[in-house]
């Protein structure tokens, strides 16, 4: 009977897929990082000072925000927080999307104003590519 491989052939198989488990796995394994394990809030903060603290859950609601340096309107969805509206001269606040995840912010500078995912638990976050 003709062997179908050799020795060598399967040690090469052997490597090939333990190298690319190294880097298949790992992102597979921190997909769910930024998922804290407790409840999520909103921390919204204008010009670096604590604004207003919102739970994140099903409940769809807006929230406005009017201050000394403009509008901005916020949008809880989907156990997120997305802006919907601003008066900013550029938008780019806009652009964030729905944030979901500990540690993800949306950032309005020509408002001063800052959205932060925060847990009650303290646990969850991502760590950047830098940082590991």
């Amino acid at each position: 009977m003709l062997k179908l491989f050799k020795k060598a052939d399967l040690i090469l198989l052997a490597a090939v897929i333990l190298i690319a488990s190294v880097f298949i796995l790992p992102p597979l394994l921190k997909k769910d990082a930024g998922l804290a394990s407790g409840k999520l809030y909103a921390k919204i903060t204008v010009d670096g000072k604590p604004y207003k603290t919102v739970e994140l859950g099903a409940v769809e609601q807006e929230l406005e925000i009017n201050t000394k340096y403009g509008y901005n309107l916020l949008k809880l969805h989907d156990s997120g927080i997305q802006m919907i509206d601003a008066d900013c001269p550029d938008k780019l606040c806009l652009t964030f999307g729905n944030v979901t995840a500990v540690g993800q912010t949306i950032v309005c500078l020509p408002h001063r104003l800052m959205v932060e995912v925060v847990s009650d638990t303290g646990q969850g976050g991502v760590i950047d590519g830098v940082a590991s």
